[in-house]
């Protein structure tokens, strides 16, 4: 039989919301919060470096709202049904991450498709559609192991991943998913 250390035997805490007074939730919440405020204003920091990228070609703003958005909402379904199996016991770390993975590939496929459809009937343009298509199927496709692997941290250190894990996981796919859009419009726009 294999011996854990204490540090391994400890428990999750999770908070419950409805017997803990607001100022303690408040205390418990509001530092991943602010961290994810900063994470927020370094991602507003990466963007102004791709400033020429966005001079060149101005329709490229229009679509960084719905990739960072959906590749967040992906990442945000994954992590919401795995904390929920974490809380009732059945969070099962690398089935998760084989599916959601699988998952994640089909949805960025789907979105990638529509993605294109959508920007060429409105700008009849194959390489922007193609690079707007491309950076949504990239971002959505790596958004649930980045919602995963930041659940899975936060729960081996001993951290409730349903208050930290989500401003965490949203900065990350954030900045992920800002890096996959401008890497692929340099490439495909501008090589």
């Amino acid at each position: 039989m294999k011996k854990h250390s204490k540090k391994h035997m400890q428990k999750v805490i999770m908070a419950d919301d409805l017997k803990e007074s607001v100022g303690f939730l408040l205390r418990l919440r509001l530092p991943w919060l602010v961290a994810g405020l900063l994470g927020g204003f370094g991602a507003s920091i990466l963007i102004s470096k791709y400033e020429a990228v966005l001079a060149s070609d101005v329709r490229l703003a229009f679509f960084l709202p719905v990739i960072v958005y959906l590749s967040d909402a992906v990442g945000t379904q994954t992590e919401t049904i795995y904390v929920r199996n974490l809380a009732e016991k059945k969070g099962y770390f690398h089935t998760y991450l084989v599916k959601e993975s699988l998952l994640g590939v089909l949805f960025g496929v789907v979105f990638g498709f529509l993605t294109f459809g959508f920007t060429y009937l409105w700008f009849r343009d194959i390489p922007l559609s193609s690079t707007i298509a491309m950076a949504m199927a990239c971002s959505v496709a790596v958004a649930p192991v980045v919602a995963l692997v930041t659940a899975k941290i936060f729960q081996t250190e001993h951290q409730d991943p349903a208050v930290g894990a989500g401003p965490f996981k949203t900065i990350f796919q954030d900045v992920i998913s800002i890096v996959i859009y401008f890497a692929i419009a340099s490439t495909i726009l501008f090589s």
